[in-house]
């Protein structure tokens, strides 16, 4: 059974359900589509992104200026959607209408909130910088950890859909 408010995906034969396939297909992309409601406008912004899965629960980090859209949106608007993308290839046909590809994404949404302390920063931004170089261990001047807003994005639902 589903829970409340959550509608069932319309091809339930393409969810992707095992959380080893969820998560190693997340931990190979570089980016997170992240989507605000701003005054009943759609804003999207793509980000590099790293991530932490702890029994299941998603927590995505990326890092941005301490001013803009994005942080304003951040503060002001918290709940977000969110989306990856990646494994796309077409599949031709002889026929326009039966041309197809091959894909796999992850959607959900989730509660953004901006980091306030040093060592959350910190977290953050080795996460950001594994998932991009495979290494976690790199230091931050004090300027640059005053000067930067990592924001951490908690998933409070999340899908992952694959055509092979």
């Amino acid at each position: 059974s589903r829970e409340k408010g959550v509608t069932q995906m319309r091809r339930s034969d393409r969810e992707v359900t095992d959380a080893a396939a969820v998560e190693q297909f997340i931990a190979e992309q570089q980016i997170l589509r992240v989507g605000f409601c701003d005054n009943g406008e759609v804003y999207i912004v793509p980000v590099n992104y790293g991530y932490t899965c702890d029994n299941g629960k998603y927590t995505f980090y990326f890092h941005g200026a301490k001013a803009g859209r994005k942080y304003t949106l951040a503060k002001a608007s918290p709940t977000v959607g969110f989306e990856l993308d990646g494994a796309y290839a077409p599949l031709p046909a002889e026929k326009a209408c039966n041309w197809s590809a091959t894909f796999q994404s992850v959607i959900g949404t989730g509660t953004l909130t901006v980091a306030e302390d040093k060592a959350e920063k910190i977290e953050g931004l080795n996460h950001i910088m594994a998932q991009a170089s495979g290494r976690s261990d790199w230091s931050y001047s004090e300027k640059m950890l005053d000067a930067v807003a990592v924001f951490c994005l908690r998933a409070d639902k999340l899908t992952c859909k694959a055509k092979k």
